[in-house]
């Protein structure tokens, strides 16, 4: 089965709720995407850059299914998100320190040179060159996913819209999907009759998976319904990372062979699982 390269960051996280959940947390979309990947039974490989105050994590136990070779270990601070929620785990506002990771991009096209027949997911965030790795990944014909982050959504679906039919997948929540339909059909508004709808455009995308809380997750092929699933009632304690479980885990079970169907299903139950108990590992040595 191919390595799953997963190309994002690696943080430390604090998450806020006004009920006085939340706390500090090793995270970063690279590593949750990874980890649930990993033990979905893929061999996954985080492309990331994390600072020497990190540089522990490998040896932990916790994470001992991941591939580290990948990791790069730079002199200075690891990226670091402050993120508040409200009570229902919608997003608030995140601040950010991107410390080492600002060498990402870098790293991460010199790992596409060396490895072009892994796949990839690429998590599309600041401070990453999003159009520089698509456009390595379309350019040796790496088959490749992708996700969003809410807060750049709006400039990061922008920027990746020359390679989005490129992609295998599209993550996106329901807010990102919207997005993701009005770039599409502002992007394409020269090449097709006016009046085509933003899902008739969509339609070129060869994957979307969208979550939307509670609500079923859907995957779309096309734009057509493909698979949907409704995830178990649960009451959070933690969302961060949910989002980027579901993705590695249902990306693993594809490689693996499983049926849409089937995949999103143990997917969902996945990330239902992280958010009730979300840390993979600690932050501090």
């Amino acid at each position: 089965m191919d390595r799953l390269a997963v190309i994002g960051n690696i943080s430390r996280d604090h998450t806020r709720y006004p009920d006085r959940r939340g706390g500090d947390l090793l995270g970063g979309a690279a590593l949750h995407v990874a980890l649930a990947a990993a033990r979905a039974g893929a061999t996954a490989a985080p492309v990331a850059v994390i600072g020497d105050d990190l540089a522990h994590i490998p040896a932990h136990g916790r994470l001992a299914d991941v591939d580290w070779s990948a990791l790069r270990i730079a002199a200075g601070r690891s990226a670091a998100f402050t993120i508040d929620y409200d009570l229902d785990g919608h997003l608030v506002a995140v601040a950010a320190d991107y410390g080492v990771s600002e060498d990402l991009t870098g790293h991460a096209l010199a790992h596409i040179a060396r490895h072009p027949r892994d796949r990839y997911h690429v998590c599309c965030r600041r401070p990453l060159d999003v159009p520089a790795v698509l456009q390595a990944l379309t350019r040796c014909g790496a088959r490749f996913s992708i996700d969003f982050f809410l807060p750049s959504a709006t400039h990061l679906i922008q920027a990746a819209a020359p390679w989005l039919a490129h992609a295998d997948l599209v993550f996106t929540n329901a807010a990102e999907h919207r997005l993701l339909k009005q770039v599409m059909r502002s992007t394409a508004a020269g090449e097709v009759t006016r009046g085509t709808s933003a899902d008739q455009v969509t339609r070129t995308l060869r994957g979307v998976v969208v979550t939307d809380g509670p609500r079923p997750v859907r995957w779309l092929h096309h734009g057509r319904p493909l698979a949907a699933c409704t995830p178990p009632s649960a009451r959070p304690v933690e969302v961060t990372g949910a989002g980027d479980t579901l993705a590695g885990h249902l990306l693993a079970r594809t490689l693996h062979g499983d049926s849409p169907a089937a995949a999103l299903r143990s997917a969902v139950l996945a990330a239902t699982r992280h958010t009730a108990a979300p840390r993979p590992g600690p932050a501090h040595s």
